[in-house]
């Protein structure tokens, strides 16, 4: 396989992945972001740990999707990384859930 060819199956496979991401972010509720990965869950736990001086984040995630284009299987029920950098956690914003502004429990 050419150079060329490598780069354009890489582009091809990340489209993919991000029309997937696309297709399933609303049925998550966290966007956690390790050095190594990306990550959607619905439950996110994490323990910040010292092993003699040394500090370092443990992640627990359930029912989660991994963004790995190389990874055949991307959901998993359950997920541990361990990581010396830093973890971002963001909950995803659910428009749907919100009552309308306007109605009788609104603003």
């Amino acid at each position: 396989m050419s150079a060329e060819d490598l780069e354009k199956y890489e582009t091809e496979m990340e489209l993919s992945l991000y029309r997937e991401y696309r297709d399933i972010v609303a049925q998550f509720s966290y966007v956690v972001e390790t050095e190594r990965r990306f990550y959607l869950a619905n439950a996110v736990d994490v323990q910040v740990r010292d092993s003699g001086g040394e500090v370092y984040f443990e992640v627990r995630m359930s029912d989660a999707w991994v963004w790995d284009m190389y990874r055949p299987a991307r959901f998993v029920k359950n997920v541990r990384v361990i990581t010396f950098k830093d973890v971002n956690v963001e909950e995803l914003d659910k428009p749907e859930l919100r009552l309308p502004e306007d109605g009788p429990f609104g603003g």
